[in-house]
């Protein structure tokens, strides 16, 4: 029987998404992409999970995509438009209605589309061993994944247009220096950083937790006035919720002062 090319398994209110075809560098199939988009919505409509975790099995965290596929003519086109647009942007529509953390264990290389779905997560963890880069520009193509989108938001535009103009692998003590990545963390002790970093998340209030992300994310769009008026509305929902009173009685059960909690 064949394997599943995305495992899914949920822990301590921590989904893993581990990509599961490592003879081809988890490379995309369109049964990777449907199990990978559907994993995401499966966490975002169970209540049990508070942050999501996704990673590569075997030494590559994502290749992306075939590129004997291109060369073969066999996805030029309309057949490209299609497999991005129904397939590989699906998974990016679908991260952006989860208002869960979501949390990149970059196990291995991430080139090309591969980096751009980690771009996609919220967090990234990178292993010491990986390799990043944007390797569009060598084969005479556009990122198409979202790395376009992703990248200046995370490493100012000027430092995007670098990456994906000369194709440049990136070591991970750069990534760090850039803050393409959150932490480089020994390759052996990848996944045991990652989850506790999520757990870590896990343990806060959930509902606080989906709204900080929500108002980070929606932030980045809109007007500073449009912002304070949805951010005063969120915090005059959490204020009423009885995970704010128990966090308050609990601070001040422990000798804390008055105004002191935020």
């Amino acid at each position: 029987m064949d394997q599943p090319h995305v495992l899914y398994e949920v822990e301590q209110h921590v989904a893993t998404l581990t990509l599961n075809r490592p003879e081809v560098k988890n490379a995309f199939s369109p049964e990777l992409i449907r199990a990978w988009r559907e994993s995401y919505e499966r966490a975002r409509a169970d209540d049990d999970v508070r942050v999501v975790v996704v990673t590569g099995r075997g030494d590559t965290f994502c290749s992306g995509g075939n590129l004997r596929d291109m060369a073969d003519g066999k996805l030029v086109s309309w057949d490209m438009k299609r497999f991005l647009w129904d397939g590989v942007h699906r998974i990016a529509l679908a991260l952006e209605d989860l208002d869960k953390p979501v949390v990149a264990a970059i196990n291995g290389a991430a080139m090309g589309a591969g980096l751009d779905m980690a771009l996609m997560c919220d967090l990234r963890v990178c292993s010491d061993r990986a390799k990043l880069a944007e390797t569009y520009i060598h084969f005479g193509l556009v990122p198409g994944d979202g790395g376009a989108w992703f990248l200046p938001r995370v490493v100012g535009t000027a430092k995007a247009l670098e990456l994906l103009l000369t194709g440049d692998p990136v070591t991970p003590e750069e990534a760090l220096h850039l803050g393409l990545v959150n932490r480089v963390v020994p390759h052996d002790r990848l996944m045991e950083e990652t989850i506790k970093l999520a757990r870590r998340i896990a343990a806060h209030p959930p509902q606080a937790v989906r709204m900080t992300k929500r108002a980070v994310v929606d932030g980045l769009r809109c007007s500073l006035r449009s912002h304070l008026d949805s951010i005063s509305s969120h915090l005059a929902l959490l204020s009423e919720t009885e995970e704010h009173r128990q966090a308050v009685r609990s601070f001040l059960g422990k000798g804390g002062r008055g105004g002191e909690g935020r």
